[in-house]
């Protein structure tokens, strides 16, 4: 039986509770120890998870005997420096998104990782769904069956932000210098633009942001251009709105489309044939949530996967910043 696969967390709001749990159902993966700056997470967690180990502090759990992984669920101005301490002591990294908002700490994290092989990924959590499968196969290198490209639209909407369930995570989220919602949720649809396309080119953005130069942005109008496609966003909050949150993105071809929303859900339009619906969002968020395990766990024993690494996150993050910075 292959050996069990010891993951250290550090940051304990929303994501890092989502991922314990998701740890907790793989065969190989286990969370070993834990740490947040918060004490009372800290606290509430282990009482939730009585088997969990706690550290002192990130040095100590990253130097934790017999880590195979460390998992980062931080604000991304810690995420350079843990990557770093944990690549010192030769684990794996998967960080969350926003990777950065310092690009040359970035840069300098990247070349790091090319010279001396680190193994480092972050959470897209598109990056090993049905959704971006289907997207690679007809419009990625050799894509057919869709005919060409014609346009794509990119549609949010959040009837608060952050959102509800978000709010343990900390002040953070709703202020521009680190948060809002075209890096947390935008980004990703960035991702599978720019993974299936290769780099957008930002033509346009305007952004709404509350005076108090504080708070994040409140809506955001783009047009960018990728491989010669023109490519749509609007973004914003609505109070109005019925549920919390929705998003979708559209890919029109000149013979059919492809549709995701709500996160997972697929749907693909034929000429003469209409809409069909690959796969509902739950359905398929459980199918590409699993892969992503299994490319996880490639990726600690240094096998190929196909987790976005840093220099792609990056990238991607680079657009993110053009978005915001408007013109």
């Amino acid at each position: 039986m292959s050996k069990a696969l010891n993951i250290g967390v550090i940051g304990l709001g929303v994501m890092g509770q989502r991922m314990l749990e998701r740890i907790e159902s793989h065969p190989r993966l286990r969370a070993a120890c834990v740490w947040d700056v918060d004490a009372g997470a800290l606290q509430r967690t282990l009482a939730a998870r009585p088997a969990l180990r706690a550290a002192d502090g990130a040095d100590q759990l990253i130097g934790t005997p017999g880590l195979h992984g460390l998992y980062i669920a931080t604000p991304p101005a810690a995420h350079m420096a843990l990557s770093h301490a944990a690549f010192d002591a030769d684990l794996a990294v998967l960080c969350e998104k926003p990777l950065t908002v310092d690009f040359e700490a970035a840069r300098r994290c990247i070349e790091r990782i090319e010279r001396e092989g680190r193994r480092a990924a972050v959470n897209f959590s598109l990056s090993s769904s049905p959704g971006l499968q289907a997207l690679q196969q007809a419009f990625g290198a050799g894509g057919q069956g869709l005919g060409a490209l014609q346009q794509l639209q990119i549609e949010l909407a959040f009837a608060a932000w952050p959102r509800p369930w978000q709010a343990a995570a900390g002040p953070w989220l709703a202020q521009r210098a680190e948060g809002g919602f075209t890096r947390e949720v935008l980004s990703h649809f960035i991702f599978v633009l720019q993974r299936v396309l290769g780099p957008a080119s930002v033509l346009s953005s305007s952004v709404s942001q509350p005076a108090d130069g504080i708070g994040a942005e409140t809506a955001l109008r783009a047009r960018l251009q990728v491989a010669g496609v023109p490519v749509l966003i609007d973004a914003r909050i609505d109070a109005g709105l019925p549920q919390a949150e929705r998003n979708r993105m559209l890919w029109q071809a000149s013979d059919g489309a492809i549709e995701l929303s709500e996160w997972f859900a697929l749907r693909r339009w034929r000429a003469g044939e209409g809409w069909s619906t690959v796969g509902d969002a739950a359905s398929l968020r459980g199918a590409g949530q699993a892969a992503q395990l299994e490319q996880w766990v490639a990726m600690i024993e240094g096998r190929a996967h196909g987790l976005p690494g840093y220099a792609e996150a990056l990238a991607v993050q680079q657009t993110i910043e053009a978005l915001l910075a408007g013109r």
